[in-house]
């Protein structure tokens, strides 16, 4: 079996909030959508990187996921988030901190997702 892409889908109550975090926080684009639909909907993507975030109330309530980006510039990230977004910050993990397994964290959340930022 060979795989190209893993596009994991993020359930929010209001979509609107999906929005905040991933595109106007972690600058993803916005590659097609679907916002004034009956079940709103679009497709994010930064990087070769995509998500897909859906407006609905009953999945929300049931799924609240949690995503690892990594990448070789934590600092720089951290410093930009946390002066432009700081109400983002999760506080069990507010500041890149050196993890027993190696890696720097810190970790980001709103009211339906948790990512954490990831250098090795």
């Amino acid at each position: 079996m060979n795989f190209a892409k893993l596009i994991p889908n993020a359930y929010y109550i209001d979509i609107k909030d999906g929005l905040k975090l991933f595109v106007d926080c972690l600058e993803f684009n916005m590659e097609y959508e679907e916002l004034k639909s009956k079940n709103p909907f679009c497709v994010l993507e930064k990087n070769q990187l995509q998500l897909y975030l859906f407006e609905n109330k009953e999945l929300a309530k049931e799924h609240n996921p949690e995503f690892r980006l990594v990448t070789h510039s934590i600092d720089e990230i951290y410093k930009k988030v946390s002066s432009s977004h700081p109400e983002f910050l999760h506080p069990n993990l507010n500041k890149v901190t050196l993890r027993p397994w190696g890696a720097k964290e810190f970790a980001l959340r709103d009211n339906q997702v948790c990512i954490i930022i990831q250098q090795w």
